[in-house]
Parts: C-alpha cells; sequence; structure tokens
C-alpha cells in the first residue's frame, strides 16, 4: 500500500485512462481541457465526457500570459502593466513582457512571434494592431483581451477617450475660450491611432456643439519633448491661443514649463488641459482629465483569466473624471468683464 496522496494517483493515472477512453494522446488530454487552445470542438467534447466519465479533475497550474505594450517605460504603460502583473501574480501566475512600439523590435515580434506555445493568454496594452498583426495573434490559439484600443475586434478593457476629451474642451468653453487649440498624438502612429481619433473628435465635439471656432491643431505626439515642440509653434503665431487641449499630461507638463520659461503667463495668458491625471499632473497643478489606468491593466488581467477558465471575456468601460488646478482659468478679456 503507498503513503502517496489519493489524488495525486487519480492525477497521474487520470490522464492517461482520459486519454484512452477519448481515443486521443495524452498532450492532447492537456491542450482539450485549457481554454482557449487549438483543439476542434469535436475533440474538446470528447476528452470532456471522457474525464467527466472518469471524474477526473485537471489540476491547477501556473498560467504564462504575455503583454505586449509600445513604450513599457512611458506612464500610461507602466500602471496598466502594473495593473495587469499585480493580478497575475497574487494569483500565482506568470507575466512576459513584450516592447512593440520601436518598429525594429515589432517587426521581428510578428516574425517570429517567440510567444507561440509558450503561453496561455495574451494583453494588448493601447497598442493597435493591423490585420496581418491580428491575424497573426489570433493563429496562436489562445484568448486575447485589450486594454485601450478600439478597432482590434477583440474583448476591451478602457475608456471613452471621446468623452473625456469632450469633457476637457467643454471646461474650457464654459470658462468663456474660444479658438482652442490642439496638442495631438501623431496621426500617423498607427499603433495608437483609435485613441488619436477618439480624443480628436471629443475636441471638435465640443467645439461644434458650442459653436466655437477651432484654434490650431499641433500633430507633435504624447511625451514631454512633444509638448516643448507644441510650445515653440505656438510661440511663433502671430497671436497666442487663449486655451489649449493636449491628449496626454506629459505633452501638457511639456507645453506649460515652455510657456512659463518665455514669459507667458499660465493661466493668466494661456490655460491648458491635459489627459490622464499622470502623477506628474498633480505636482505641476495641471488640469486634467484623470483615468483610472491600473484598474483598466487590473480588469484585463481577471477578464483573462476569466476566459481561460471558460468563462468568455467581455467588454468594461470605466469613468474618466474632470480634475481641476491651476493651469485653467477665464481668458483675460472675460475677467476683465467679471471685475
Amino acid at each position: 500500500m503507498t503513503d502517496e496522496p489519493v489524488h495525486e494517483i487519480v492525477r497521474r493515472v487520470g490522464v492517461r485512462r482520459v486519454a484512452e477512453l477519448a481515443g486521443v494522446s495524452a498532450a492532447t488530454v492537456s491542450r482539450a481541457l485549457r481554454a482557449g487552445t487549438p483543439v476542434s470542438d469535436e475533440t474538446r467534447q470528447r476528452v470532456r465526457w471522457a474525464a467527466a466519465s472518469l471524474g477526473y479533475r485537471t489540476p491547477s497550474r501556473r498560467l504564462t500570459v504575455a503583454v505586449l505594450a509600445r513604450f513599457p517605460g512611458r506612464w500610461f504603460f507602466a500602471e496598466a502593466v502594473a495593473g495587469v502583473e499585480s493580478v497575475l501574480s497574487a494569483a500565482g501566475h506568470t507575466m512576459q513582457l513584450h516592447n512593440v512600439g520601436d518598429p525594429g523590435a515589432r517587426a521581428h515580434f510578428f516574425a517570429t512571434l517567440p510567444v507561440r506555445g509558450r503561453v496561455d493568454g495574451l494583453i494588448v496594452v493601447a497598442s493597435g494592431a493591423d490585420a496581418a498583426e491580428r491575424a497573426a495573434l489570433d493563429a496562436l490559439g489562445v484568448p486575447i483581451v485589450v486594454v485601450g484600443d478600439t478597432t482590434s475586434g477583440w474583448p476591451r478593457t478602457g475608456i471613452d477617450d471621446r468623452a473625456g476629451a469632450r469633457a476637457a474642451v467643454r471646461h474650457l468653453v464654459g470658462l468663456g475660450h474660444d479658438g482652442i487649440a490642439l496638442v495631438s498624438f501623431d496621426p500617423d502612429e498607427a499603433c495608437g491611432r483609435s485613441t488619436t481619433r477618439a480624443r480628436y473628435a471629443g475636441w471638435a465635439d465640443a467645439l461644434a456643439e458650442s459653436g466655437r471656432t477651432a484654434g490650431p491643431v499641433l500633430e507633435v505626439g504624447g511625451d514631454v519633448g512633444s509638448g516643448v515642440a507644441a510650445a515653440g509653434e505656438l510661440l511663433t503665431l502671430p497671436r497666442l491661443p487663449t486655451a489649449v487641449f493636449a491628449m496626454a499630461d506629459e505633452a501638457a507638463v511639456g507645453l506649460v514649463r515652455t510657456l512659463r520659461r518665455a514669459g507667458v503667463d499660465v493661466p493668466g495668458q494661456v490655460s491648458v488641459v491635459g489627459f490622464d491625471d499622470h502623477e506628474m499632473a498633480a505636482v505641476t497643478d495641471l488640469t486634467t482629465i484623470g483615468q483610472p489606468v491600473r484598474r483598466q491593466g487590473e480588469l484585463a488581467a481577471r477578464s483573462l483569466l476569466g476566459a481561460l477558465a471558460g468563462t468568455p471575456a467581455t467588454d468594461a468601460e470605466l469613468p474618466t473624471r474632470l480634475v481641476v488646478r491651476g493651469t485653467t482659468a477665464p481668458p483675460p478679456g472675460v475677467r476683465e468683464r467679471m471685475g
């Protein structure tokens, strides 16, 4: 009589018995009892019937989840990835992080697909994919969840970027501003195109509904350096706009810093609103649209784990909020009339 626990004997012997009863290999049994693996429906049903007939239960195991992110070092991506990692590690699972922001690294990733056969699921963080890339990822046969992007067709966790941008510009309109400028992401950067389009549409919505005119659109990017470049362009104009909406807080911070160094009073002469509620926003007293980035990563990870357990992943949309701080105020003419 062996002293080994009975459940260990059932687990080891059960796989072979299930395979014999189902008429497949033991490896096929393992794949068929895991959600999202490339096994035909007929085979999966036959294996599950055999497992149920024998009273076999799949042992718990450590899962590996790949995370694709364009700029893992930037705040938004780092926060989202931290949310994913916190959920996976708490459940005893492992995360693989892949940087797909550099064009060369991205091309190599999709040419080689180093995650093939090595991961149980995939989370794509704010990194849109073209048709060929989506097909390559779908061919992996694992569940996929995205954070942010709206164009992939995969289950999504994110925010309403258009509504958030609209709220930002409505705030400026409500203060009395007209000719509101826009500091935009690069519209040719395909991986983030859906976010760029949505925030541009929100800016345009708020102007159209209020009857206000559009100010200059500066398509420079979303980091601090982009904000510096935007400020340089604005300072060459014959007349500064009284308000600017930046699609990212980092660009807004670079913009505000550069304008102030040039002697422009913010918000006395120019009001600025960002987007994200980046950790620098509170430090720099930046008015912004806050979004729960880490929470998005957490929900994406939970959705993926649910899919791996057999519950279909679904979309989840989180709210944004206007955070009013010290970089917005009525334009000079309105302040004077207000006394």
